[in-house]
C-alpha cells in the first residue's frame, strides 16, 4: 500500500476503529490480506498504538467536561503527573507551552463531582494554580 492509502486507512480507522477488514479492503480497493498486513505493520511501527472507546448516547450526555490549565512547580512535575494519572476523571493530560505547563481534560458524572475533582487537582503538591473552562457543547470530535 502507498503512503496515501495508509492515510486513507488511518482516516477510516479514526472514524470507526471497529470497521471490519473486509469493509476496509473494499473501501481501499485492496485485498483483505493487504489490509491485515498493513494494520499489523502500522501497529508494530507504533503509528497505531491502540484502539479506544468513544462514549455516546445517554452516558455521554450525562457527563460534564472541563479543560483545566495547570501551572506546576518545575521540581515537582513528575510527581504531579503521576498524581494526575491516578485521578480517574482525568481522561487526558497534555504538556503545553505558555503560561501553564499542563492541560488536563477532566470528565465527571455531575457538576458536584467535577467541582470536587477540580479542588483535588488544585490541592495536589506541586500545583501552583489552575484555570478551568467547562465545556458547554461539543461541536464535533474525531
Amino acid at each position: 500500500m502507498t503512503e496515501s492509502r495508509d492515510q486513507k486507512l488511518l482516516a477510516l480507522l479514526r472514524r470507526n476503529a471497529r470497521t471490519s477488514v473486509t469493509e476496509l479492503a473494499k473501501a481501499l480497493h485492496v485485498s483483505r490480506s493487504t489490509i491485515q498486513n498493513r494494520i499489523a505493520r502500522l501497529e508494530a511501527s507504533g503509528v497505531i498504538r491502540g484502539y479506544s472507546v468513544i462514549l455516546g448516547g445517554d452516558y455521554l450526555e450525562g457527563q460534564v467536561e472541563a479543560h483545566v490549565s495547570i501551572k506546576v512547580r518545575q521540581k515537582l512535575t513528575a510527581r504531579t503527573n503521576t498524581e494526575l494519572e491516578r485521578i480517574s476523571q482525568v481522561a487526558q493530560l497534555f504538556a503545553v507551552s505558555g503560561e501553564y505547563d499542563l492541560i488536563a481534560i477532566v470528565q465527571a458524572r455531575t457538576l458536584e463531582e467535577l467541582s470536587q475533582v477540580l479542588d483535588d487537582i488544585g490541592n495536589l503538591e506541586g500545583v501552583e494554580r489552575t484555570n478551568s473552562a467547562v465545556v458547554l457543547e461539543t461541536r464535533f470530535r474525531r
